[in-house]
């Protein structure tokens, strides 16, 4: 199939089928949204506000602060924070001064932190000034490269008030003791001055980030990422987001200049919320609201809640557990959360019932998309007209970008379309590849009709239209007596549920099928139900083999740090019961 179906008659009206443009650094986003709109509020942080040049100031000051101290282009600096208002800084510093910037999961242990800047190499390490955060970097720096540990205390970043009242109160985490040698951040910033080095950058070749992938199929693998990467990423879906205003209209692009505020509620260090969240937010000259721990509050989430209503946060870039959590929470009434007008959902499948709720509740719409770290991330979204958008789909290719389906044996020979098979994606977003790690470079790139494509270990197809439609990871798909029964398949049933909340289905042995259908249930708040009740619901839903044999509940499922259910450990557990071990 060589025709590309997404194209045809629901591509969205004054969408671009291509992007130029993005050959470009990815920090020139700061530089140009300071130069334009310098006053323009940028973060928000417990009320803190702070400019586009403040942040480009201090962005330069970090640059000139690592050059200054031997790092030189392509050199790696980590950054082990949650969503502070220093993390977009230092970000846009590292590669101001020709640094690949290393995100690390702020809650990792210290020999999982200690495993990633000896894979990558890194010379420096931001940290926040926090008892466990920094006691985790302190061990983890052992054996590595790191010669400098750059120490981010929060107080200079709060009200004057609130720092002043925190200080005195001693509510402001800090570190029980800072280690010879180690830097303060304001330290850093103060002395150092805001001119970074001249750099000769090649958008298209030099990295600008490693991330690390979850490790959910071996050890962890750093996605190598380049600036125009990024950029276009950023860009194309700048394109393809089109909202209708609030006092109606036609749907057009989202304005730049202060006229929306982001909610940072996914984790920077992860591509889904640093990309579409951190640097979209840059890119349009956004507000951004910065949300260290999204289960804050009690009960818990109530403090996005009640952030969304203070800061009247109109895009919202997240997890269906986030969106699930606010719909189901016993006080969502008592909030205003009609400002939202977009929000962005991806890295696991959207009920289409939380959908439903969801845009009941606020009045927003919400497009599910399609991507991996690997992808910068994003490969398809839906279109973000409610009309033209389908529920169950992940969208079409963005401008510029292209899907195949491959076969999942050599992923070399492409499929008809509406068969399903693995998906591979091309595009100006597809990473460079992962660090030092050839043989896994191997496994996943062919070359198909002389363009080099991905394998995203994704089993889908491309619908009559040209949507994609996931139906499982290859690894995720359970094999009852020789029928493919997919997890997600069987999920989307559980949700539809008037008690459920979340909802997990693996794989478990059987001795007569091979195996057989396990969902895990976490019922809403005040919900009371029993397993026979839900295997009668899924009688009426699902053909014999699909249906769960087993339901276990639970008060809560296990999620990654960017909120996915992690079937993988469900499975191990039950394996690991199962064995007696």
């Amino acid at each position: 199939m060589t025709s590309k179906p997404w194209r045809g008659s629901r591509w969205p009206e004054g969408v671009p089928h291509d992007i130029q443009g993005y050959d470009k650094p990815l920090f020139t986003f700061l530089d140009e949204s300071a130069r334009a709109y310098p006053d323009a509020t940028f973060t928000i942080f417990q009320g803190a506000r702070r400019t586009f040049r403040q942040a480009k100031d201090t962005a330069d000051r970090v640059a000139h602060f690592l050059a200054g101290s031997g790092i030189r282009s392509g050199d790696r600096a980590a950054v082990f924070l949650p969503n502070l208002p220093q993390y977009p800084e230092i970000f846009f510093g590292i590669l101001k001064a020709g640094a690949v910037c290393v995100t690390c999961n702020p809650m990792y242990k210290a020999k999982e932190l200690n495993y990633q800047l000896r894979d990558c190499g890194a010379r420096a390490v931001f940290v926040m000034d926090h008892p466990m955060f920094y006691s985790t970097a302190l061990e983890a720096v052992q054996g590595t490269d790191v010669e400098r540990v750059i120490v981010c205390n929060i107080r200079s970043y709060l009200p004057a008030l609130k720092g002043f009242l925190g200080s005195l109160l001693k509510k402001i985490p800090r570190a029980d003791r800072i280690e010879a040698g180690h830097l303060m951040f304001d330290d850093v910033v103060g002395n150092s001055r805001p001119e970074p080095p001249s750099l000769e950058i090649d958008p298209k070749e030099d990295p600008a980030l490693l991330i690390y992938t979850g490790g959910t199929t071996g050890v962890p693998k750093g996605a190598c990422l380049t600036h125009s990467n990024i950029v276009y990423d950023v860009m194309a879906c700048e394109e393809w987001i089109r909202l209708s205003p609030p006092t109606g209209g036609p749907a057009r692009k989202l304005e730049h200049g202060g006229k929306h505020t982001y909610l940072g509620v996914l984790p920077w260090y992860h591509s889904f919320g640093l990309t579409l969240c951190m640097v979209m937010s840059v890119a349009t000259a956004s507000r951004l609201v910065c949300i260290p721990d999204p289960r804050a509050g009690k009960p818990p989430f109530t403090d996005v809640l009640a952030s969304i209503q203070q800061y009247k946060a109109t895009v919202v870039v997240a997890v269906p557990t986030i969106y699930s959590a606010v719909v189901n929470h016993p006080l969502t009434d008592k909030f205003d959360l009609t400002s939202i007008v977009g929000c962005g959902s991806g890295a696991a499948p959207l009920p289409a019932e939380v959908v439903r709720q969801f845009e009941k509740r606020t009045g927003a719409v919400i497009f599910e998309g399609y991507g991996l770290t690997e992808t910068g991330p994003v490969i398809t979204v839906n279109p973000t007209h409610v009309e033209m958008r389908k529920i169950g789909s992940v969208g079409m290719p963005i401008p510029g970008s292209e899907v195949k389906i491959v076969d999942l044996e050599t992923g070399t020979q492409e499929l008809p379309q509406g068969q399903d098979g693995e998906i591979a994606a091309c595009g100006p977003q597809i990473m460079k590849g992962y660090w030092n790690k050839p043989e896994a470079n191997e496994q996943v790139f062919r070359r198909l009709e002389g363009k080099r494509f991905f394998l995203t270990g994704d089993i889908g197809h491309l619908d009559e239209d040209g949507f994609l439609v996931i139906t499982d990871r290859k690894k995720d798909m359970i094999i009852v007596g020789g029928f493919n029964a997919y997890p997600r398949e069987v999920e989307e049933v559980l949700y539809t549920h008037p008690k459920v909340a979340q909802a997990a289905v693996v794989g478990v042995p059987d001795p007569h099928t091979g195996e057989a259908v396990k969902a895990f249930i976490q019922l809403k708040p005040g919900e009371q139900a029993g397993e026979d009740e839900i295997l009668d619901f899924c009688k009426s839903q699902l053909t014999g083999y699909k249906r769960p044999r087993q339901i276990e509940f639970r008060e809560s499922l296990p999620t990654s740090p960017v909120g996915k259910v992690l079937r993988r450990v469900l499975r191990d557990e039950e394996l690991k019961k199962r064995s007696g071990a």
